[in-house]
């Protein structure tokens, strides 16, 4: 079953007998699951397993539900903001990304896909650490690279390392999984699991009313009374050919775009399309991570083909993973994103200041 199609199973959109039962059978599953994992967290919040604590301060950003929910550029806008702030002495090289990733290589090649690669590219000179065992990482990042400060892409679930700080993002459009956990919903594990973040960062603001994001606001109030708030959008900034070579946006206003992409949240990335003012004349939509074959990319090309595209547009993720493999005689671009705060950002900055002072050595 393809994301699209469990979404609308377990949103209730799909009718039906058959999808009813498999929505109980999904239900009985999700008990088990909300039992390991509050089962887990009692664990480390009571002491009985152990957290380990790096040699560096640790920054965490996770969210509490499957899917994009905006965690990649935030880490980056972290990465920038801690290596140019004038209050610490720390160098692109002092900082480090620690993700678990989804590579197709080894890790001593540095030839990194999906959010490795844009971590990478986005933060030159910033280790990226890629293992699934984030204190081993931790620990490299440290003692081979001589880092001071770790971001920890995806760490919220992972409680193994400790942290400093603990940043969730939520997706302004897929707030709380559907109220749900696994597999029932897109609950990692429950919302009241929020009571551990420092800092709260709604994206895609600008996709919900007003209405809908103060009612989000009011609730992660009421979970966590003094976490920090931020509301922020993805806007994008660029969009860049095969070559390399820079698009402006403002070339592509009324220009017909065939999009794909393979995302957790691939309606945000339409959206965002149809926000720079293109016609969209077509989509495809696979699974995150997805793995493009020749026919995937022969499809593609075939459809936009079709239906007069100008432009063959994807996301930076999925880009990196065609750019080697990909050959059209329609121009191919992606669209870079980048976080942009509506509100708390000082707050935000403050609170890494804060955390940071007392460990980073001052100029």
């Amino acid at each position: 079953m393809n994301q699209d199609n469990f979404r609308k199973l377990i949103s209730g959109q799909k009718a039906g007998l058959g999808a009813a039962l498999l929505r109980l059978v999904l239900g009985f599953a999700a008990g088990g699951y909300s039992i390991a994992v509050r089962g887990r967290n009692f664990l480390y919040s009571s002491g009985w397993l152990k957290a380990h604590r790096a040699d560096a301060a640790v920054i965490s950003v996770g969210n509490i539900t499957v899917g994009g929910t905006g965690k990649t550029p935030l880490v980056i806008w972290l990465c920038k903001e801690i290596i140019s702030d004038s209050k610490f002495q720390i160098s692109n090289s002092q900082c480090a990304i620690l993700t678990r990733g989804y590579k197709t290589r080894a890790q001593e090649t540095e030839d990194y896909r999906d959010e490795p690669a844009i971590l990478a590219e986005s933060c030159p000179g910033v280790k990226v650490i890629v293992n699934p065992d984030r204190v081993a990482g931790a620990a490299e990042a440290v003692s081979k690279f001589g880092a001071k400060v770790l971001i920890m892409d995806d760490g919220f679930q992972h409680r193994r390392l400790a942290r400093d700080i603990d940043i969730v993002t939520i997706d302004a459009t897929r707030p709380f999984g559907y109220g749900k956990m696994l597999p029932a919903g897109l609950l990692r594990e429950p919302v009241a699991s929020l009571k551990r973040a420092d800092a709260i960062v709604i994206t895609r603001c600008d996709q919900i009313a007003e209405t809908e994001l103060s009612q989000i606001e009011r609730k992660l109030e009421t979970i966590n009374p003094n976490v920090i708030i931020a509301r922020s959008i993805h806007a994008p900034t660029s969009v860049k050919s095969m070559d390399n070579k820079e698009i402006s946006l403002e070339h592509l206003k009324d220009k017909k775009i065939f999009a794909f992409c393979g995302i957790g949240n691939p309606d945000a990335f339409l959206n965002t399309i149809k926000t720079i003012g293109s016609e969209l004349v077509g989509s495809k939509v696979y699974n995150d991570h997805h793995h493009y074959t020749d026919d995937c990319l022969a499809d593609i090309y075939e459809q936009a083909r079709g239906l007069k595209a100008d432009l063959i547009l994807t996301t930076q993720k999925d880009w990196t993973k065609i750019i080697s493999d990909f050959e059209s005689s329609l121009p191919l671009a992606y669209i870079g994103i980048e976080i942009k705060f509506l509100d708390g950002e000082d707050k935000l900055r403050g609170l890494i200041e804060k955390t940071l002072a007392g460990k980073m050595p001052k100029k």
